[in-house]
């Protein structure tokens, strides 16, 4: 009853901004050299805020149908071997618009949308913001969208092998980095250590990840950071276009295929892609580790408008992922066993079938995204449900042994005041309803309800377009109660309520201190309530080889943080330096205390308690590109995370290893090819010693990876080949944050992928 209330609301929303009159605005213009004075056919002309897009035809001219009577909006523009062009426009004073795009040999810095509460160009956000662009998602080989981006300084994942990635930015997971895709909040099990991101990573067209507390504008999750998942732009006016990519990877014989439509009729838009992929079990130096497959399949879809009043977009997506769970012995010389003491065959090995246990995940969402313009500023809101259903299958291919099923209604809404005297006020409110439910026998979590609210004020203000100052305060409140539950006929679960509340608050600061100098810093304060594991669990599931138990007088976890960055840019060099500090107090983690153990179906299995203590989390990011010419190019990167336990002056458990990465990159002009490359990449990671009691020490390894990739033209449309290698030299090693470290599994050894991508146009 409560799903089918929620999609009579959609349709209600949708129908009233269908009412909306659709009179066509035309905004012109022209992209052109600065230098040369000539015109710029394939420029990207885009306005972030009103998802719209055009592409400059062969005399550098582009129009635009559907924009508003007024307002001011920024307006991006983007040409391959050009700075990237930003600028706020007036709607209602505009007319023609001349561009004049400079050429360069740096990479362009896009347009940041994740940090502010506005669209806006990376030197005046005043949050640490890295974009993945889409080449750069393509062009190594990855299984999942968390290990496409873990390569961006300060970010690394938790691993279960091939399939299960968990992102952890400056030290922090799990809950306290929050994932958006099309704006709305990801909501699955971001409790568990061995539960993925469900989200198709071939659906990016790029990922924005911002390092730090982001509480004031996303709430309780974002403590550590966000990772936002944009989509593409809807196609031009007239346009219908998509694209197609497969890639193969030899170490697990990792296929996988996706294609995408998308059109674009006098402002009605839609898009759908379908993906799929498939591996069996990964390789490393010391043998191939069964059941460790996994398969993928993906359909999404969206339909919308875009009017001179604003859009509105109508998201669906369902997600399904069924992964393998190593959990198999080995013999005396080795080998790993089945159950009946049988060691596995090569055939069985890669045998693209799981074996038991694995997990069957699944996720179901639709959201209605609209962002309608008014006399005095705009309203955006997203209204979304969300169904994850997660089982685990022990025993059964067909009855889990573990099945939670977790429904989330939530809510965003903003209104953007009109900017006036240089100040751009933003005030809104969001909100979440849960419900998860057991619906097998093995019982992990109890059943819960959740209830989050949260309302925020924001403004930011501009001097001279060389100085920023944003500000702003935020309350939120969150109500979770478990239910009493019994397992086997046995109590298991109390009944419970727990209420969280928090006023937290930030100020941001940017300077462009030159043409080449860029300063920004942050100050502020974020927190994060304890989640339903961490208040209530008491048991295993598969993955995890621990008992874990909770408590519900946990109280929640406040930051105090600082960051600041220094970037130095010329034509032929850039680099950067941030630095962060971030006091956490009840800081929630899990201990095991005088080697506490229990027995479950004969086998010994380690008890660890969730506790808090009081904690500091500080380190720094370091880059330096060098650019000599548009032929070579070298980019360093540099990272490192101190966790301390204020309490015990111990380290914290889970800490990455501090990396340094190096990449030369040769961009040679091939007769008949475009955007050509070569790459050779060193990736040093430096030995763990800082741990926990409990944990065990990491060697250092480097890694040494490469890749080439070019561009044919077939007819008019462009086709993209890419080969890259990591582990080129099959490196035996051990990541200190891999889940499988600690039954003697070592990461992947050499693999070699091959990808195509396609993309095309049609008028």
């Amino acid at each position: 009853m409560e799903l089918k209330s929620f999609y009579i609301v959609i349709c209600v929303l949708l129908s009233q901004n269908l009412a909306f009159g659709s009179n066509l605005i035309a905004l012109s213009g022209k992209v052109t050299d600065a230098l040369t004075k000539e015109a710029l056919p394939g420029a990207i002309v885009s306005i972030p805020d009103l998802r719209l897009s055009a592409v400059t035809n062969e005399n550098g001219e582009f129009a635009f149908r559907n924009t508003p009577l007024r307002g001011k909006l920024l307006i991006e523009v983007r040409y391959i071997g050009y700075k990237t062009l930003t600028q706020i426009v007036d709607f209602s004073t505009s007319s023609a618009l001349e561009f004049a795009l400079v050429s360069t040999v740096i990479e362009a810095k896009e347009v940041i949308i994740t940090g502010s509460a506005f669209s806006t160009d990376e030197r005046t956000n005043s949050t640490s913001v890295t974009a993945v662009g889409k080449a750069e998602l393509l062009n190594r080989p990855s299984s999942n969208l968390i290990d496409a981006i873990s390569r961006v300084p300060g970010v690394s994942q938790v691993t279960t092998g091939a399939a299960v990635s968990k992102p952890v930015i400056r030290g922090l997971s799990f809950n306290r980095v929050l994932t958006l895709v099309n704006g709305t909040k990801q909501e699955g099990q971001q409790w568990g250590d061995e539960h993925g991101i469900e989200v198709d990573q071939y659906t990016a067209e790029r990922v924005e990840v911002l390092r730090g507390a982001a509480s004031l504008l996303y709430g309780s999750d974002a403590l550590g950071g966000v990772i936002n998942v944009i989509d593409p732009l809807p196609a031009t006016d007239g346009q219908v276009k998509g694209e197609f990519l497969t890639n193969y990877a030899s170490n697990n014989g990792l296929s996988g295929t996706s294609l995408m439509l998308g059109g674009n009729r006098n402002g009605f838009v839609w898009r759908g892609r379908g993906t799929y992929k498939n591996g069996y079990s990964y390789t490393t130096p010391d043998g191939r580790i069964p059941n460790t497959g996994f398969n993928e399949s993906s359909l999404s879809g969206q339909l919308g408008l875009n009017r001179p009043w604003g859009y509105t977009h109508l998201d669906v997506s369902s997600f399904k992922n069924n992964i393998g769970l190593p959990d198999f012995g080995r013999n005396a010389s080795g080998q790993f066993e089945d159950e009946n003491g049988t060691p596995f065959s090569a055939e069985q090995l890669k045998d693209r079938g799981l074996l038991l246990p694995f997990q069957d995940v699944r996720h179901y969402k639709i959201a209605l995204n609209n962002n309608l313009l008014t006399g005095t500023g705009r309203i955006r809101s997203n209204i979304s449900f969300q169904n994850n259903q997660r089982r685990e299958l022990e025993d059964s291919p067909s009855d889990p042994s573990l099945f939670f099923d977790l429904k989330t209604y939530s809510y965003d809404l903003k209104y953007y005041f009109q900017e006036k005297g240089g100040w751009e006020p933003v005030f809104g409110l969001a909100g979440a309803f849960q419900n998860n439910k057991n619906k097998a026998a093995e019982l992990l979590i109890p059943d819960y309800n959740s209830t989050d609210f949260g309302f925020f004020g924001y403004a930011k203000k501009t001097w001279n377009n060389l100085t920023t100052f944003n500000l702003g305060a935020r309350f939120d409140y969150r109500k979770i109660s478990g239910v009493e539950m019994q397992e086997e006929g046995n109590p298991k679960f109390s009944n419970f309520t727990n209420n969280f509340s928090n006023l937290s608050g930030a100020i941001g600061f940017t300077h462009q201190l030159s043409e080449r100098f860029n300063f920004k810093a942050n100050l502020g304060s974020a927190f994060r309530a304890p989640n339903i594991a961490e208040l209530s669990s008491d048991g295993i599931h598969e993955g995890t080889f621990r008992y874990e138990i909770g408590t519900t007088r946990l109280r929640p976890e406040q930051s105090f943080y600082g960051d600041l960055s220094l970037d130095f840019e010329t034509e032929k060099m850039s680099a950067g330096l941030s630095l962060f500090n971030n006091y956490i107090n009840n800081y929630i983690y899990t201990r095991q205390s005088s080697n506490e153990t229990r027995v479950i179906d004969n086998e010994i299995f380690p008890v660890f308690r969730y506790v808090q203590d009081n904690a500091n989390l500080y380190g720094a990011e370091a880059t330096l590109k060098l650019h000599p010419s548009n032929l070579i190019h070298f980019e360093n990167s540099f990272s490192f995370t101190r966790g301390v336990n204020r309490a015990t002056n111990t380290p914290l458990p889970f800490i990455p290893a501090a990396q340094l990465r190096n990449e030369l990159r040769i961009e040679p002009k091939l007769r008949s090819l475009k955007s050509s490359y070569f790459s050779i990449e060193l990736d040093n990671v430096f030995r763990q010693s800082r741990i926990d009691i409990f944990e065990t020490p990491t060697s250092s390894y480097t890694l040494v990876n490469a890749s080439v990739g070019s561009t044919f033209m077939l007819s008019k449309q462009p086709l993209r080949i890419n080969i890259a290698a990591n582990n080129l030299f099959d490196k035996a090693y051990v990541n200190h944050l891999s889940r499988l470290k600690y039954e003697d599994i070592l990461n992947q050894g050499r693999n070699i992928s091959v990808g195509i991508y396609l993309p095309f146009t049609v008028n």
